[in-house]
């Protein structure tokens, strides 16, 4: 594994893949336990979209490695929290993340001709601080056709909908919210997102098992 930035605070959090740590008052370090992703990389579209008017936290590259992204801290839930302790209904949520979407992708490519893909937009990847709902979590990132992120859009809620958990029906209300026109979804995109999440290293067999369910 490539060095971090050395010695950092309490834990806040624990993901799939990364660890949040206390990094000062007012900022925080997200650091990779896997070591396969560019935190660098991310970071610097984090830097880039905010320039578009596009909500992302603020970033400190400088105090940054390939492994450990040091980055604002957000006060406020995630939409997914909100969701549930009854502060947001499914319908606004939809409506939000579709519009976070359509915003992304008015922003031109750094680097293409093609547009800045998020490609992890869902519930808990949007926290809801007092200036807005701001996007966190970039290290899918990458350039590319729109059609791919409303695609994994989707197909992260469709495997939430289709599970007999309590998120099941909001995930579902989720979805038909998000897809209501102007939805930017495309059957390639569709296609490919779903094949992508499939091949997800953290994917669970049973996260599997419900993308199956969706290609039937």
């Amino acid at each position: 594994m490539t060095e971090g930035t050395g010695a950092v605070g309490r834990l806040l959090g624990a993901g799939r893949t990364a660890d949040v740590y206390e990094f000062d008052e007012a900022w925080v370090l997200r650091r990779d336990r896997e070591g396969y992703r560019d935190a660098l990389a991310e970071g610097a579209v984090m830097a880039y979209v905010p320039e578009h008017g596009y909500p992302a936290p603020r970033v400190r590259l400088a105090d940054s490695s390939r492994t450990d992204l040091v980055l604002r801290r957000l006060s406020g839930p995630t939409m997914l929290g909100a969701l549930g302790a009854g502060t947001m209904g499914a319908d606004e949520a939809g409506r939000i993340l579709a519009r976070l979407l359509r915003q992304l992708h008015d922003i031109p490519a750094r680097v293409s001709q093609r547009r800045v893909l998020h490609l992890d937009l869902h519930p808990d990847n949007v926290v809801l601080t007092p200036d807005g709902p701001c996007v966190i979590d970039w290290s899918d990132t990458q350039e590319g056709d729109p059609g791919l992120d409303w695609g994994t859009s989707a197909v992260i809620l469709a495997q939430v909908a289709v599970d007999e958990g309590p998120l099941a029906a909001p995930a579902h209300a989720i979805l038909k919210a998000l897809l209501t026109d102007p939805s930017h979804l495309t059957e390639n995109g569709l296609t490919e997102a779903l094949r992508r999440r499939a091949a997800n290293p953290t994917m669970t067999p049973g996260e599997i098992e419900l993308l199956a369910s969706q290609r039937s």
